[in-house]
């Protein structure tokens, strides 16, 4: 295999998804600026457009159910993952702001009632509604059961207090699903999930975060902020098994983006390889070179192969005892999608850091797209469970699988 479009022929997919990856990349390459996002943009306004562009082409259709507006009967993980990896070779602002759609109603696909889904997810799927994820706190990333945010009922209204931060597309969302420890249990079992407007009394931006790569981040600030009961997503205390759901759906989709980046490094790797000059040839033909190239394509075949694998299971459970869609239920991809986490994100952060190297001095210059690539990547390395995590998850579910059946 050499890129996206050989993996395609991968018995992982069907026809549909050959299609929508290939009708996906002709859009991109006719509608997005080939210009990275540069440091002192307007980032804010460039979502913004790029969400209702995602919308009004009718790609955020598939971050919803069909019966709400989605292009698909349910959220398929494959098709996720063809469209972020698409997104991200072509630009990473367009696949952050994909993502965020996805990834801020989950919560909403899977937990909320009939209401509540009509009234949130066509607005999500038109790019008319900016949707945000709110889970992190300045002390609780990782390990999400040291939440302090709480939601305390009273009569028909929730009460929260606490903060919020690290929220991607916060001070842009129109709405926020929000995790809050309501206390039924102890730990992660006390937390309940909500959708919270964006301009419900009691809520405000408390801080605008800056980052390497250009993305709305923000801290959130809840201070008696009353939300009505029928906000409520779910049962409570079940928010935390909410939260781990929606992550499991979309965490493969994080291996793809980073897929995306080394594939677009790679490319650019292999363009300046062939046509720079050096020592009477082409940077090309030094056997460094190509022993740095070998290792950059080997890294992302096994990152793609890893990465299809896990979505390819959630789709269709094959081969997993857990049982797939038996009954309904989506099969349990948990140690799959650790691993495709993992592996693509420190391969495609190898594969970068090599593409710089291969450009010299050119490489880290502001504006080149190996540098602006360079940027995008190190973030997926944290957000959505750090590495360090991923790897304690992939430990946790093999030994868990070891373990005799009673």
């Amino acid at each position: 295999m050499t890129g996206w479009q050989d993996d395609l022929a991968l018995p992982f997919f069907d026809d549909a998804h050959r299609a929508l990856a290939r009708e996906l990349d002709a859009w991109c390459a006719r509608s997005l600026s080939a210009q990275p996002h540069a440091p002192g943009a307007d980032v804010d306004a460039d979502c913004r457009a790029l969400v209702r562009q995602l919308g009004e082409a009718g790609w955020l259709r598939y971050c919803v159910p069909r019966a709400h507006g989605g292009a698909l009967d349910q959220l398929d993980s494959r098709a996720l993952c063809l469209l972020r990896e698409t997104l991200a070779r072509h630009d990473g602002l367009a696949d952050f702001a994909f993502a965020m759609q996805g990834l801020g109603s989950g919560a909403i696909t899977l937990a909320g009632d009939e209401t509540l889904r009509q009234r949130y997810l066509p607005r999500v799927a038109r790019g008319e509604a900016i949707a945000a994820f709110a889970l992190s706190e300045p002390e609780a990333g990782s390990d999400v059961a040291a939440m302090q945010c709480n939601a305390t009922l009273d009569g028909d209204h929730y009460v929260l207090d606490g903060t919020k931060t690290w929220i991607s597309n916060g001070g842009i969302a129109d709405f926020y699903c929000v995790f809050a420890r309501t206390g039924e249990a102890p730990g992660a079992r006390g937390i309940t999930a909500f959708v919270v407007d964006a301009d419900t009394p009691g809520l405000r931006i408390a801080e605008r975060i800056d980052v390497m790569a250009p993305h709305p981040l923000a801290t959130l600030r809840f201070e008696g902020c009353r939300v009505p009961v029928s906000q409520r997503l779910g049962e409570p205390g079940q928010g935390f098994k909410l939260a781990m759901m929606t992550l499991d759906i979309f965490r493969a989709s994080v291996a793809a983006a980073a897929l995306g980046f080394g594939r677009a490094a790679l490319d650019e790797a292999i363009a300046r390889a062939t046509a720079r000059p050096m020592f009477g040839g082409k940077l090309a033909d030094l056997q460094l070179t190509q022993a740095a190239l070998g290792e950059m394509a080997t890294a992302l075949d096994a990152a793609a192969l890893l990465t299809w694998r896990a979505a390819w299971l959630r789709d269709t459970g094959a081969g997993r005892s857990q049982g797939g869609t038996q009954g309904g239920a989506p099969v349990r991809t948990t140690r799959e999608a650790a691993m495709a986490k993992m592996t693509a994100t420190e391969n495609a952060q190898m594969v970068i850091d090599r593409a710089v190297q291969l450009f010299g001095g050119l490489g880290v210059r502001i504006g080149s797209r190996v540098e602006s690539l360079y940027r995008e990547i190190r973030s997926l390395r944290i957000y959505e469970g750090a590495t360090e995590v991923q790897k304690l998850i992939v430990a946790r579910e093999t030994l868990a699988a070891r373990q005799p059946r009673s």
